[in-house]
């Protein structure tokens, strides 16, 4: 993605933030690697750029957010992301956490076929930090006009946003649907993939196919692997629609304890390890996006589907969003929806016939199972916000999300209390700065 560029720099209140200084912190450790990629990239196209008389041309961009959350929940989290160390809520009543980012770009065009990008994003992790990840970091070759190959992280083209997720000036909402967008943890792979655009009629089409691998450094580690996808991106005129199917093999330590335990109570035990542990399963998501904006207004909606013999089991997303525009003012609204089987309808190991000790520790870990499969999300939000692009290169946002886990199901909440209740409706409220420059 190519971000507009302004010569200007940080405003103060961001470069003192943490996220600004952890950014700062960590951008010379990752210079290194950073420049030996560029330098790579070059070298691989160095000796037909000089046959040229051309030097490789470099363009650098970038993109953040400055945000404050408050949530109504005193016994959970709210965040944009399970992957996040803590959000609003229980932690603390106002959160910057949620959706303050740093992101920077390095664009480096050799020649005609040659070119490179690298792309850094600076946000919470799950250990708290700001520490910079690499988002992107591909060599690209552009074959003919219409085929060009990539090799390196790229970003999975999954989402109408799968290629700028991270930019908030880029969407409307203050975050695109968490009940859509954190179904994948997995925004980008390391592998190769190929683009293809092509025309029938008016539609113009961009077919891409990818394969590659992907590891999330959580605790504990998300791996996927032999991670193969298809997607094809329509545009006629105010139209965009994509699809993609992507397949993978997924793998986490999820309550390790718990899988041996239960695989110790024989067949009917092992059955259940088969079905809910997250340890080389296959996981396959298709989705399926659709926006129209003729300028004036637009209309949004995704809907996705997760297929796994896992604890992911049989998810489904859906969301549909609105916004008229008045000059710089935007308003908004969104309904959004992600549903999975519900925990008390999960099997569980027979009570039947076991001596009392052995029924009071299999009801024990029934009763942890459950709490297992109540992290996968099943709630429902409805959503109204203001857009307002007071600046060319900067917008204004308010938003407000009343959010309602279903029962049986923490939703898309973190560090939930004991006293945490599903089905209660949370009142979120989020103010954010978005930037590129």
């Amino acid at each position: 993605m190519q971000l507009p560029s302004r010569d200007s720099r940080l405003p103060a209140r961001l470069r003192a933030s943490p996220c600004a200084r952890s950014f700062v912190r960590s951008l010379a450790r990752l210079c290194t690697p950073a420049l030996a990629f560029l330098f790579a990239a070059g070298a691989a196209s160095g000796a037909r750029a000089d046959s040229q008389g051309a030097w490789p041309t470099v363009s650098v961009s970038g993109f953040g957010t400055v945000d404050a959350v408050h949530s109504s929940e005193r016994e959970a989290d709210y965040t944009s992301s399970v992957l996040k160390r803590s959000g609003a809520g229980v932690t603390r009543s106002w959160s910057a956490d949620v959706d303050t980012r740093l992101g920077l770009q390095l664009d480096v065009a050799m020649n005609k076929q040659w070119s490179a990008v690298l792309q850094l994003v600076s946000e919470q992790h799950i250990d708290g930090s700001y520490r910079p990840k690499v988002e992107w970091a591909n060599l690209k070759y552009q074959v003919t006009p219409e085929l060009s190959l990539r090799l390196g992280r790229i970003a999975v083209p999954m989402f109408l946003a799968a290629e700028y997720r991270k930019v908030g000036y880029a969407y409307p909402w203050v975050r695109p649907p968490v009940e859509n967008y954190s179904l994948n943890p997995f925004t980008s792979s390391d592998g190769v993939d190929a683009n293809y655009r092509w025309s029938a009629g008016p539609v113009r089409n961009v077919s891409q196919v990818f394969y590659g691998r992907s590891t999330r450094a959580t605790v504990p580690p998300i791996v996927g692997d032999d991670l193969v996808g298809l997607a094809n991106t329509s545009d006629w005129g105010a139209l965009t629609v994509r699809g993609s199917l992507i397949t993978g093999v997924a793998t986490t330590s999820v309550s390790p304890e718990l899988f041996d335990a239960l695989g110790a109570f024989g067949e009917s035990g092992a059955a259940l390890t088969r079905a809910y542990g997250l340890d080389h399963s296959r996981v396959t998501i298709t989705s399926l996006g659709i926006n129209y904006d003729p300028g004036r207004w637009f209309l949004t909606s995704e809907a996705s589907q997760i297929r796994s013999r896992s604890l992911l089991a049989a998810s489904r997303t859906l969301y549909a969003s609105a916004g008229w525009r008045f000059g710089a003012l935007t308003p908004y609204a969104t309904w959004s929806r992600v549903s999975s089987p519900d925990p008390e309808m999960a099997p569980k190991l027979p009570l039947a016939g076991l001596p009392p000790a052995y029924a009071a520790y299999a009801g024990q870990l029934n009763w942890a199972l459950r709490q297992v499969l109540s992290g996968v999300p099943d709630q429902h939000s409805a959503s109204a916000g203001l857009r307002w692009d007071w600046h060319p290169n900067s917008a204004l946002k308010l938003q407000y999300d009343r959010i309602t886990p279903h029962e049986g199901s923490r939703g898309t909440m973190i560090n939930q209390t004991p006293a945490y209740q599903s089905g209660r409706t949370s009142h979120v409220a989020s103010v954010a700065i978005d930037f590129v420059y």
